[in-house]
């Protein structure tokens, strides 16, 4: 069974939106912690008994921003999979999974409006979901850095 041109043309872009979403919300996660100052971030890691609450919070913040960004421009993009998928389970088991799936966690409706609590582990699996999919399956696709290095590679011989 022959696969058409135009399969082969999209599969090559379908990664690229994937991405984009993936590497700019870790990038606006690492930056929330970066830009309120990881020691805000230390002390919600030692509330929850992480050890070495203060070198975890810079190591997640760096992480995050390093990872997002290297996610954004297709660069590593099955190598830097992994330490986002630990990354997301770690925060998935030691905070969200005490408030079930939903992301939205209404807990109460006042006159000025809705009330919302913690959020559920649905945002965690949704990535989670995505970086599977570009480590195991598609790769960084189209307008991707892992792209040009192929092709630099390849022309190279």
């Amino acid at each position: 069974m022959r696969i058409s041109t135009r399969a082969l043309f999209w599969s090559d872009w379908a990664p690229l939106p994937l991405r984009l979403v993936i590497g700019f919300g870790f990038m606006a996660h690492g930056w929330a912690k970066f830009s309120r100052g990881p020691d805000k971030f230390a002390d919600l890691l030692h509330w929850l008994g992480v050890p070495l609450p203060h070198v975890a919070a810079w190591v997640v913040t760096l992480l995050e921003l390093s990872t997002g960004l290297a996610m954004f421009v297709g660069a590593f993009v099955m190598l830097i999979s992994i330490p986002m998928a630990a990354t997301l389970l770690v925060a998935m088991f030691t905070v969200h999974l005490p408030y079930g799936f939903s992301s939205v966690n209404t807990i109460g409706l006042t006159a000025s409006g809705p009330q919302f609590g913690p959020p559920g582990f649905e945002v965690n699996l949704l990535y989670l979901g995505g970086l599977l999919m570009l480590a195991m399956g598609t790769g960084a696709g189209a307008l991707s850095v892992d792209r040009l290095r192929r092709r630099r590679h390849d022309a190279a011989g």
